[in-house]
């Protein structure tokens, strides 16, 4: 491993985890939700997080968010440099992002603050609106009140907005996974319109600038940033109803989009959105490749959440070395960004959590490596010229340029040919 010296497919049998499931947050047997019993375990410990500079505070609505200038911590994004090697990228996200007894979201924080790496929370609203008042939502295609992850607790609540507060002071990312987390063909996401899904959108913002009222609790600190300006980009719930909701947040000025599978290739914009996708990365040992997310490892390891605890250990080497193995073919190949996703979730024996943490530890340590949001790559994204990314897009995976990346950044594309002259009659 280097020395830290910054900051400057065939998918054979993975059918259900690609299909059935390709990004479930409540897989089998399995919650997202950090409320209920289980939650209130604990709950009142912990420390308050980092306030936000007084000096700054410009309060929002009821005071649940409040305008305190710019986020510190940030990747500044510069334009590449003539022939320039671009940054390795990693990013890690959270799907559900909420505090509960099981303290991972705290747990990760203080892993990316220890390894220099920022990254993208994506917050499920219902986690910030109490179970009794669980009747202000009102879900597309559903009655009011219905959420297939639950609400939250006043505790859960407390808990949740301590973590994201300290979590963009140190410059990671709150975006969303929305709210109820409907997966399926009865009334999930993916047969929601355009309008529902704005609908939806509205209502996350809705949960997140008003939980004080909400929650009652009106002597606690606000959110530090303005959540109309912070929220440009989601993942949506099982990678379901992409089309739509892509339509959607082009309309309401989003940024990016990471609900897709792709391969390690650089991104390029649709319908004005960065397709940031997760990405098939290897599964060792196996045959096939599997998306980039620990459900997914998890679905073609167990099929369940409580696998046989004998082979805890190495699936979550198995999911480890898989990561790293995709990093490497990034690194020392095309250099596109690697995306990955996880849960707060101790699916067999927790294994997975690990398997992130020792990614993070032996990644995001070395040299022309950047571990950041997705907020952060999108504006790196934007600050390049564009002549160069098109040039990156056409390195397939693990591909290393020819000769080089000095002469093949500064090649000139060769023009097309222009079309042959048709002969007179």
């Amino acid at each position: 491993m280097l020395a830290a010296t910054k900051r400057l497919v065939v998918v054979g049998t993975v059918a259900t985890a690609l299909i059935a499931g390709l990004a479930g947050c409540s897989g089998p047997g399995g919650s997202e939700t950090p409320g209920g019993p289980a939650a209130k375990e604990g709950a009142a410990g912990g420390k308050e997080g980092v306030a936000a500079p007084k000096s700054a505070v410009r309060l929002i609505g009821d005071g649940s968010t409040a305008f305190t200038g710019a986020q510190p911590g940030l990747l500044e994004p510069k334009r590449l440099k003539p022939g320039q090697k671009p940054p390795q990228f990693v990013v890690f996200s959270w799907d559900g992002a909420g505090e509960d007894s099981q303290k991972l979201f705290s747990h990760f924080r203080e892993v990316g603050k220890k390894y220099d790496a920022t990254m993208t929370y994506f917050l499920s609203g219902v986690y910030l609106l109490p179970e009794e008042k669980r009747a202000m939502y009102h879900p597309p295609q559903h009655a009011a009140g219905r959420s297939d992850i639950g609400f939250n607790d006043i505790e859960g609540v407390r808990d949740t907005v301590r973590e994201l507060r300290a979590a963009w002071l140190e410059g990671n990312e709150v975006g969303t996974h929305f709210n109820g987390h409907f997966c399926g063909k009865d009334g999930g996401v993916g047969t929601w319109s355009v309008e529902e899904w704005k609908s939806e959108i509205s209502q996350a913002k809705s949960f997140v600038k008003n939980w004080k009222t909400n929650a009652g609790l009106a002597s606690m600190e606000p959110l530090p940033f303005d959540y109309d300006k912070e929220l440009i980009g989601a993942r949506t719930p099982c990678l379901e109803g992409r089309k739509n909701f892509m339509r959607a947040a082009s309309e309401l000025g989003f940024r990016y989009d990471t609900s897709g599978v792709n391969n390690q290739v650089w991104p390029e914009k649709e319908l004005g959105l960065w397709d940031l996708s997760l990405q098939l990365v290897p599964v060792p040992g196996r045959a096939f490749e599997t998306l980039s997310m620990d459900y997914n490892f998890m679905v073609n390891q167990s099929g369940t959440v409580k696998g046989d605890p004998s082979k805890h250990e190495y699936w979550g080497n198995q999911m480890r070395d898989g990561l790293i193995q995709a990093f490497q073919r990034s690194y020392e190949g095309n250099r596109a960004p690697l995306i990955i996703g996880n849960h707060f979730e101790s699916w067999n024996g927790g294994t997975y959590m690990r398997a992130i943490e020792e990614t993070i530890a032996t990644v995001c340590v070395q040299r022309e490596v950047e571990c950041v949001s997705f907020r952060q790559l999108v504006d790196w994204l934007d600050a390049q010229d564009p002549k160069v990314l098109e040039k990156l897009r056409g390195l397939e995976v693990g591909e290393a340029p020819k000769g080089g990346w000095k002469q093949f950044l500064t090649t000139p594309v060769a023009p097309a040919a222009p079309p042959a002259e048709k002969p007179e009659k």
